[in-house]
C-alpha cells in the first residue's frame, strides 16, 4: 500500500508530499459546511456538526487559522487534526490541500465528512473512492487533489424534497423528527471517526456501513 501511495506522488497525480516518518500516526478529519450563523443548523453543514459534537464531548476548542477552524485530539498514539474549512463549501479543496501539505499527512489518512442526498436520513457510509455525486464540496476537493481516491464519510440527509427544491432542502434546517434522532447519529459518527484511525478504513467500513 505504501509503495502504491508513493507511486501516486512520483507520478504527480497529487500536489502534496506524504509524511515519511510515522505516516499512520496523523490524521486529517475534515467536516464540510458553510461558515456563518445562518448555515449552522442546516443539513448541508452536517460535517461541521459532527466535528462540533466531537469537540464538545472531548472539551476541544477550535481556533481560526489559515483557511479554516482547527483543533487537535490525541488518542492511543494517534493525532487527529480536525478542520472546518472557512472557504465556503464550493472551495473546500483549497483548505484540504493546504493542511495536508502543511501537516505532511498521507492521503490515506484523510477523511472528508459530508452530507448525502442519496442516503436515508442518519445512514452512514464510509467509502475510499468515488465520484463527487454532484456535491460541490467534493467536486472541489477532487479537483484540488487531482484524484477521486480519498476517504469520504457520507451522512445521509435523504431526498425528501419536491422537484426544483433541492437547494432549499439542503440549505434548510433539520425538522423536529430529524432533531430527535440526530444526537444518537452524531455519537455514532464520533465512534466511526475514532475507528477510522485506530482500526483502519476496511474494518471501519465493515463495522459501520449501513449502521
Amino acid at each position: 500500500m505504501f509503495k502504491f501511495i508513493w507511486s501516486l506522488f512520483k507520478n504527480k497525480t497529487t500536489s502534496f508530499n506524504i509524511e515519511e516518518k510515522n505516516p499512520m500516526k496523523k490524521f486529517l478529519i475534515v467536516g464540510l459546511g458553510n461558515i456563518g450563523e445562518k448555515y449552522e443548523n442546516t443539513r448541508h453543514n452536517i460535517g461541521f456538526k459532527v466535528l462540533d459534537r466531537f469537540a464538545k464531548k472531548e472539551s476541544l476548542t477550535f481556533k481560526t487559522e489559515k483557511l479554516g477552524d482547527l483543533t487537535t485530539f490525541k488518542l492511543k498514539g494517534r493525532t487527529f487534526i480536525f478542520l472546518k474549512p472557512n472557504t465556503y463549501m464550493n472551495l473546500s479543496g483549497k483548505a484540504v490541500l493546504y493542511w495536508l501539505t502543511k501537516e505532511k499527512i498521507s492521503l490515506e489518512n484523510v477523511l472528508i465528512i459530508t452530507d448525502d442526498l442519496n442516503l436515508p436520513f442518519g445512514s452512514i457510509r464510509l467509502k475510499t473512492k468515488g465520484s463527487d455525486g454532484g456535491h460541490n464540496g467534493l467536486k472541489d476537493i477532487q479537483d484540488k487533489l487531482n484524484t477521486t481516491k480519498y476517504n469520504r464519510f457520507r451522512f445521509g440527509i435523504s431526498d425528501s424534497f419536491s422537484k426544483g427544491r433541492q437547494v432549499d432542502y439542503v440549505l434548510g434546517e433539520w425538522n423536529e423528527e430529524e432533531i430527535s434522532k440526530l444526537d444518537e447519529r452524531l455519537d455514532t459518527s464520533i465512534e466511526l471517526i475514532k475507528s477510522f484511525a485506530l482500526a483502519g478504513v476496511s474494518n471501519t467500513m465493515n463495522m459501520f456501513n449501513g449502521k
